[in-house]
């Protein structure tokens, strides 16, 4: 950066004369910043699969963002030729261009991602840490819960849970739905009959739990809450593919242990049954990570159908988007807990909008059991996550300095082997996009 002391200014009289440009930071002119090129990297066990991409800029300015799990790099690629040559600081004008091709679930990641790294290089350019670009900051740190999935052995699960307890979290998820009574006799009705897969909507598998399967259900989560007591919060997850009418008993029959919330017991889509699932339970309901755009909120807001709103940064559209949810929310008097099973990156991205984000109550992590973490990326205290909680960072954009390239290369993922390589394939790619109906 060429920088100089004001001493060295030459004795110009004030107004006659602008000062000249070598006597001014060159870090970044936001208003010249170009996008001039976008590469991909295709990585596992961070602590799934993501897609981690990186948008350079004709400034030497590099964003960073992720897209989340099993989503396809080629969303992502394909939006490549309608972001060059735009100007990232141009948040809303490049989001609105480019939003028409996400959509719910993974589809939507592509989108996510680019608009993360947008933030990262908006950030970076003016020199402001991303919270800022989104109205400032309500909190200057974010509380994580850790997942703890797919224990059969509840004794087991609570000594799992027990070690979260001791590295400083403070609210816990764990799974309990029909995995855990595959095995049991007479739990489930409807087994042999139902197609049972994760593209068959819940309501069309005629899978039902039966009475003595919720009995095992509650012994489950009676034998957690006595291991790990009753003062911290427990969110459950996965309870599976059944109908409506076992979801509620199942609901009932878990009042007794004051769980933070169960989660996605139906699909997002069913307004109707979620608003009867609410009504019937003490229990909080939460659903959201599949859900692409706020205004897609708004169905289960109106009708009161659901208790906490969870979208997943890396699907609803990225960080602004995501803070339009979470005011949405507030508007209806529902919080907002943040969904994320990702890299330090898309971490990093949930930071900043849950500081930004009045309504916020939790960040999910998914990687308590990977050690090297919090090594994917450089600049950040390690580990990022200390008792539970991540520091807002200071420095501009999403607040780290690089990524690590070497760890990330030991992350490849086999199956989609792109670490970063030429993408000018893709910078021609065109359509008649409209952004009408």
């Amino acid at each position: 950066m060429n920088r100089v002391s004001l001493t060295t200014i030459p004795d110009t009289p004030l107004g006659q004369e602008s000062i000249s440009e070598e006597y001014v930071s060159q870090g970044s002119r936001p208003s010249a910043l170009r996008i001039t090129d976008m590469r991909v990297a295709c990585l596992d066990k961070v602590p799934f699969k993501s897609t981690i991409i990186k948008i350079e800029t004709n400034q030497g300015l590099v964003g960073w963002g992720e897209v989340r799990d099993q989503a396809s790099a080629s969303y992502a690629l394909m939006l490549k030729s309608r972001i060059l040559g735009e100007n990232p600081c141009n948040l809303d004008r490049v989001f609105r261009k480019i939003r028409q091709f996400g959509n719910h679930g993974r589809l939507g990641g592509g989108v996510s991602g680019i608009e993360m790294a947008l933030m990262d290089l908006a950030g970076k350019a003016y020199g402001v840490p991303a919270y800022a670009l989104m109205g400032g900051r309500f909190r200057d740190r974010i509380k994580c819960y850790a997942d703890t999935p797919d224990e059969r052995d509840p004794y087991r699960m609570a000594e799992r849970l027990q070690g979260r307890i001791d590295a400083g979290y403070s609210m816990l998820k764990m799974d309990v739905g029909v995995d855990l009574l595959y095995d049991v006799p007479g739990s489930l009705v409807g087994l042999t009959h139902a197609i049972v897969d994760r593209f068959t909507p819940h309501p069309f598998t005629g899978l039902q739990v039966s009475r003595s399967g919720v009995d095992h259900l509650v012994d489950y989560v009676r034998t957690v809450r006595a291991q790990i007591g009753d003062d911290i919060p427990i969110a459950v997850d996965h309870v599976g593919h059944v109908d409506l009418k076992s979801c509620i008993r199942i609901a009932q029959a878990l009042e007794p242990f004051d769980l933070a919330w169960l989660e996605d017991l139906v699909p997002w889509q069913y307004t109707d049954q979620w608003a009867k699932l609410t009504r019937a339970t003490t229990t909080p309901t939460c659903t959201g990570e599949d859900i692409y755009l706020a205004e897609n909120f708004r169905p289960l807001l109106d009708a009161g159908a659901v208790d906490v709103v969870h979208p997943d940064p890396a699907t609803a559209g990225g960080m602004a988007e995501t803070k339009r949810i979470g005011d949405l929310a507030e508007e209806y008097g529902v919080p907002m807990a943040l969904h994320l099973a990702a890299s330090p990156i898309a971490t990093m991205a949930s930071v900043h909008l849950a500081a930004a984000t009045f309504n916020f109550l939790a960040l999910e992590h998914h990687a308590a059991d990977i050690d090297y973490w919090s090594d994917l990326v450089v600049g950040l205290d390690a580990p990022i996550i200390q008792d539970g909680f991540i520091t807002v960072p200071e420095k501009p954009g999403l607040g780290f300095d690089d990524v690590n390239l070497e760890l990330m290369r030991s992350c490849l993922d086999e199956s989609r082997p792109f670490f970063f390589e030429d993408t000018s394939d893709w910078d021609t790619d065109r359509a008649l996009d409209r952004t009408w109906g």
